[in-house]
């Protein structure tokens, strides 16, 4: 069963044409959204605020416990 769902999409995968380009631009829009964007609006809060681990830690922890009303 499980080999006749492979070969069924590794055919399917080898006869597109179009499927072929959509799939680079996926993989292109993936790209810029994980590893462009993140580096320039989404740095790194805790290195910057806090020096060390425990202090970085010890935010961490005062937020997820914190009860909010």
């Amino acid at each position: 069963m499980i080999l006749n769902v492979y070969t069924f999409y590794r055919d399917g995968f080898r006869s597109m044409r179009v499927g072929k380009k959509l799939w680079a631009i996926i993989f292109i829009k993936l790209f810029i959204m994980f590893a462009v964007l993140k580096v320039f609006f989404f740095p790194n809060y805790l290195k910057t605020n806090f020096s060390t681990d425990h202090q970085r830690a010890s935010h961490v922890l005062s937020n997820f416990t914190q009860i909010k009303k």
